[in-house]
């Protein structure tokens, strides 16, 4: 799926996690907790969570992003059932949304078919009866990190005529090195 030119991680979020919220029967001001992970997030800063939380109207929510690639969505729905466990809140939007799309080199068939755009929210909830995510166990392992990338626009390269030109901010995949390291 290739998201319209109207559309950005946040609105595609927003209209994901309203199906979730009615779903689960709870209005945005019921949240006290969203996490939103994205590889490509609208800025920097504000956090791509923060308009969300803004846009649903979630006012005593907080929020914050989450850049974990395609492990994101795992590490936030765990970080949320912590949070959830521990007695810290009651309630939590795990929302996940990328437009990728706009980060792929067209030239490059190897990569740019691998990628689209799209978003997925779930909505946890503290609940006295048996069952929700039970347990588990986080892992990472950095060392695969030069076979799957976006090089520039970040703080070691910040955007410059020299990395655009270069084709830096587009993702690059070295797709049998990545298909070994996942497997």
């Amino acid at each position: 799926h290739i998201a319209r030119e109207t559309d950005f991680p946040s609105t595609l979020a927003v209209e994901a996690s309203i199906k979730a919220l009615q779903v689960a029967n709870l209005a945005p001001t019921e949240l006290d907790l969203i996490i939103c992970t994205s590889s490509s997030p609208e800025y920097i800063f504000p956090a791509t969570a923060c308009l969300i939380q803004d846009q649903l109207g979630a006012t005593k929510a907080g929020a914050f992003d989450l850049l974990a690639a395609c492990t994101g969505f795992i590490f936030a729905l765990n970080m949320a059932a912590q949070a959830i466990r521990s007695g810290s809140i009651k309630s939590a939007l795990v929302v996940g949304t990328e437009t990728l799309s706009r980060f792929v080199d067209w030239k490059d068939r190897g990569t740019c078919i691998l990628f689209g755009d799209g978003a997925g929210a779930f909505v946890l909830q503290a609940s006295d009866r048996p069952g929700g995510v039970l347990s588990a166990v986080m892992h990472s392992d950095g060392s695969g990190g030069d076979s799957l990338s976006l090089p520039a626009g970040g703080s070691r390269y910040p955007a410059t005529e020299a990395t655009v030109h270069e084709g830096k901010h587009y993702i690059k995949m070295d797709g049998k090195a990545v298909f070994r390291f996942a497997t």
